[in-house]
């Protein structure tokens, strides 16, 4: 009985999107796997059903409360006895320039998105100069707002304790 051949076109895994090279994007494991589609999809950037104030808010959230950590903690003044404080203000000032550029942006008359592999349907707040704004505007108050909200956990993070303990 003889060895089937295998084709080694039959292998591969990275193919042109769509069926189409001329598009320039490429269907791969990982972003066209089902799991990348459905993560990608719930992100509040893509989340179907929501505002861009809304998108704005949510992304402006993690972002302020997670940038706080490194300032806080690696920070210039990490060993001063003010560095909570310290870190809150870097942290509402790396914000404050992110709105910057994100209004930047805003103003530069971004084009329309591209089709992709993995989100289908992008949303349409983020293809006029109107959307952008919103969703920086949004991106300020949540950036504050996550921050503050870091920077009173960890001052007051052994009262917390208490309560729970």
């Amino acid at each position: 009985m003889a060895a089937a051949t295998v084709d080694p076109r039959d292998t591969e895994v990275v193919f042109p999107a769509g069926g189409d090279p001329q598009l320039g994007n490429l269907e791969t494991p990982v972003n066209a796997s089902a799991f990348s589609k459905w993560y990608i999809s719930n992100l509040p950037a893509y989340r179907p059903g929501l505002t861009t104030f809304r998108r704005g808010l949510e992304i402006g959230m993690a972002h302020g409360y997670f940038i706080y950590g490194p300032f806080a903690l690696l920070g210039p003044l990490r060993n001063a006895p003010n560095a909570s404080l310290a870190g809150l203000l870097e942290a509402i000032g790396l914000v404050v320039i992110l709105t910057a550029a994100l209004s930047l942006y805003a103003n530069s008359n971004p084009k329309k998105p591209y089709a992709n592999v993995t989100v289908a349907n992008q949303p349409q707040d983020f293809n006029n100069k109107e959307g952008w704004n919103n969703f920086a505007s949004a991106f300020l108050i949540g950036g504050i707002g996550g921050a503050c909200t870091a920077y009173f956990l960890a001052t007051n993070l052994g009262f917390i304790k208490g309560l729970f303990g």
